[in-house]
């Protein structure tokens, strides 16, 4: 483990959930300029189980009494989708800092809300985009901002693979679970659209935002055949670009998410890897000028913990937010129900900026 900084972002993680386990937890204790402080969770079982793995200097079962703790700098809200703007609510008004798990929220007024606490609390909010933190992605988007010239098209593809859970089980720690573990109202995923959409599809959309800019108006279609879900969606940013996304969930093949991207001085073609690999995505950027390809290695694939550390630096030193921050949260979440509201229209063109309601 690289040696740590001298001052360090003192972390509270609320929920002991999966993603904390397979994440969160072991980014906190890896991080060079954060600590895991303390961990949360109502269901004493797992709280202790993971407390006894993960040392945090404090564990408990009460929220509001890990926000009170006045060595907590930071929450990171690790909790199932519906509880995410309460959370982040709660942590704002407690003048936490936070990183809060992607999506944002799962509606348009709820994140709106969310919006107004993160300008008042005056504190940093951090959404969990973690592909921002691939180094082929951000090689990717180095080259477009400074070299690649004007913008002609981008295709994306987030394509989930039947074998996921066997690849995973191979290198993921065992989840442990509790019977006690607080849920929400109803099964998340007994709706599937919704589902795929907020687990998958924000991965997808923020991925396009993050390399080609705003999204304005999105037309979709849906396919929905021997229990897979493909979406195809043409999109215009703002720049008025034309791009393609392609979200299917799940292909009969290897797990298959990427991107293309045709520039004015260049091309690049992106290979992206099954997240829990840890592995920086293949990137190969092609320069039209001297006809050469270059692929960055990225041999630090962590971009759990390099999010961790980038949202640390911007707290401890002022660094400028290279994570995405709530207005990208936002963004997400309208792109996700614009998409909704297509398909349920057929297929018609409609405008991220006049949706309401939720995914």
């Amino acid at each position: 483990m690289p040696q740590k900084d001298q001052t360090r972002l003192r972390i509270g993680v609320l929920g002991c959930g999966p993603i904390a386990q397979a994440a969160h937890f072991e980014s906190c204790v890896k991080a060079r300029n954060a600590d895991l402080h303390a961990i949360c969770d109502v269901a004493d079982d797992l709280r202790q189980r993971m407390a006894a793995t993960y040392a945090p200097e404090k564990s408990y079962a009460d929220y509001g009494e890990m926000l009170a703790d006045p060595k907590v700098d930071a929450v990171i809200v690790a909790t199932s989708d519906s509880f995410h703007v309460s959370a982040c609510e709660m942590a704002l008004a407690a003048g936490k800092h936070v990183l809060c798990e992607k999506p944002l929220g799962v509606s348009i007024e709820e994140v709106e809300r969310l919006r107004a606490s993160v300008v008042q609390s005056g504190k940093i909010l951090q959404v969990g985009h973690m592909k921002r933190f691939d180094a082929g992605i951000q090689a990717a988007k180095a080259f477009i901002d400074t070299e690649m010239g004007q913008h002609l098209a981008f295709k994306g593809w987030y394509c989930d693979s039947t074998h996921r859970y066997a690849m995973t089980d191979a290198v993921q720690p065992t989840i442990i679970t509790s019977a006690k573990a607080r849920k929400p109202a109803g099964d998340p995923k007994a709706n599937r659209r919704q589902y795929y959409m907020l687990a998958h599809g924000s991965h997808l959309l923020d991925t396009a935002r993050f390399l080609f800019g705003p999204i304005e108006t999105v037309e979709a279609r849906l396919t929905e055949r021997f229990g897979a879900y493909c979406w195809f969606i043409t999109v215009v940013f703002a720049d008025g670009t034309v791009g393609h996304l392609d979200l299917t969930v799940a292909v009969r093949m290897d797990w298959h998410e990427g991107f293309q991207i045709y520039g004015e001085k260049g091309s690049i073609l992106g290979k992206t890897y099954n997240p829990w690999y840890y592995k920086s995505s293949d990137v190969d950027i092609f320069r039209e000028a001297d006809g050469s390809s270059q692929r960055v290695l990225g041999a630090d694939g962590h971009f759990y913990r390099r999010q961790i550390e980038a949202l640390a630096d911007v707290v401890l030193k002022g660094a400028p937010m290279t994570g995405a921050d709530v207005e990208d949260g936002i963004a997400s979440v309208r792109g996700m129900i614009a998409i909704a509201r297509s398909v349920e229209s057929g297929g018609r063109a409609v405008r991220l900026a006049d949706v309401d309601g939720a995914v």
